[in-house]
């Protein structure tokens, strides 16, 4: 699977994932892969319908095998929050009710630091149709809701997982802006290699009769010019250009590489400077 790495390390720790009632083993199997993405293990099911262990939740998890394979089963709510110290219910709607409600972002890192004090956490998800009840949101110590549209506010469930994990992950990093990997590094072009570019290009449209008619020239050359220093190149930038003129200098539509006209000092292909 593109982006796994064996040989790296394994992020498996956080908030414990409980989904109330998941009708769906697919869905299951996408909230694994969303935990996965961003660090959490612990994935907790109160009566899924279908069961328990799921095929088509194995199949949809991507490789979360490590979710899947220590998912806990519970028969109730009560049950799967027993042992946590605190918990959040997250919900689309508007509650009657005195619960704190919070972004994902709040959220997170309040989890991030209960986490960190020792607490055991978790967040509540509800089924695919139609969320949690109010008596199952009263059984957590906040909420949590997404800035969604406010007339399309529904969320899949591994959608909603998926941006909960997120947050949690970010609450973590040091920096916002680090990312995974780095563009490899390039040598920015002198002045030198570029102004070899332009005398490349131009002599090779000058052999063309690009420049036409021959007094405007100049300004084409300056238009030109000012186009290719538009941005500085990297040396390998201006190796790949030079290339590209070199080949289309050489071939020709009519005698391309391999064909059997190419230009040598000895050899020379029919005049078709036309489809140059």
């Amino acid at each position: 699977m593109a982006g796994t790495n064996s040989e790296r390390q394994l992020l498996a720790e956080g908030p414990a994932i409980i989904l109330v009632e998941p009708q769906m083993g697919e869905n299951i199997g996408m909230v694994a892969r969303a935990m996965a993405n961003f660090g959490l293990a612990e994935l907790r099911l109160v009566n899924p319908r279908d069961g328990w262990p799921n095929e088509k939740a194995l199949a949809t998890a991507s490789k979360a095998d490590h979710v899947i394979e220590t998912t806990k089963v519970y028969d109730t709510l009560e049950q799967a929050v027993a042992d946590l110290n605190f918990v959040y219910a997250t919900t689309a709607r508007e509650r009657d009710g005195y619960k704190p409600v919070r972004s994902p972002v709040i959220a997170a890192e309040t989890l991030r630091a209960k986490f960190r004090a020792g607490e055991g956490t978790g967040i509540l998800f509800g089924r695919e149709r139609w969320g949690l009840t109010n008596e199952e949101v009263a059984l957590a110590d906040e909420i949590v809701t997404f800035p969604v549209n406010p007339a399309f506010a529904s969320l899949n469930i591994a959608q909603a997982v998926l941006l909960m994990s997120y947050e949690w992950m970010k609450s973590g990093m040091e920096d916002l802006g680090d990312v995974p990997f780095q563009a490899i590094g390039q040598t920015p072009s002198t002045k030198e290699q570029l102004f070899g570019l332009f005398d490349q290009l131009e002599e090779a449209l000058d052999a063309r009769g690009y420049f036409h008619p021959a007094g405007k020239k100049p300004k084409m050359v300056d238009n030109l010019r000012a186009v290719l220093s538009r941005r500085a190149f990297t040396e390998q930038e201006i190796s790949v250009l030079r290339g590209v003129i070199s080949s289309l200098d050489r071939f020709s539509r009519k005698s391309p590489r391999g064909g059997r006209f190419p230009t040598t000092a000895k050899e020379t292909p029919p005049d078709d400077s036309a489809d140059a």
